[in-house]
């Protein structure tokens, strides 16, 4: 019985090393968009050092299960005219003219299967929203992935600091 002859190994290698490379390029990317992938470089510490909460923009935050990302309407609300000569504020007018809504990515999820309530967390909890989101007034640009990674260690770990129930079914629904 005749047996082929063994593969050399730099074809195998050469091989090996295009699936590997090709595989980092797809998967080993940071799936967080960066700051230039939103829309509209927006400057969190100028806004709330004019005195402006994070409810201004992200309604619900306190009083509903989800938090919003600000419509171009909230936004209008104080950029209708020119407030400064800002190239980024200029793009808000140019959505509006276009009559397009700001595409803005969401960089914080909670995945698919956890029930998450802001109002919970905020108004009933007494959470500030830097505790999971960070010093948010501090950003002169948007985040490039969240604060703080939502998984349930964390959840289990704040919940545990601050006494509250860990039953599985208030969250997992």
């Amino acid at each position: 019985m005749d047996f082929p002859l063994p593969l050399s190994k730099g074809p195998w290698l050469a091989g090996f090393a295009v699936f590997f490379l090709l595989g980092l390029a797809l998967f080993g990317r940071d799936p967080s968009p960066n700051p230039s992938s939103q829309p509209i470089r927006y400057n969190h510490a100028v806004h709330i050092a004019s005195g402006m909460t994070c409810t201004d923009c992200h309604s619900g935050a306190r009083d509903a299960v989800r938090a919003t990302l600000p419509g171009l309407d909230t936004c209008l609300m104080c950029h209708q005219e020119p407030v400064t000569e800002s190239a980024e504020e200029e793009k808000i007018r140019a959505f509006a003219a276009a009559g397009e809504e700001i595409p803005w990515h969401q960089v914080t999820h909670v995945p698919r299967h956890v029930y998450f309530s802001h109002r919970r967390h905020v108004a009933l909890g007494g959470l500030e929203c830097a505790e999971c989101h960070g010093p948010m007034e501090t950003r002169t640009e948007p985040p490039r992935r969240p604060f703080r990674t939502l998984d349930m260690d964390a959840c289990l770990n704040c919940h545990e600091q601050r006494k509250v129930d860990n039953d599985c079914n208030r969250c997992h629904r």
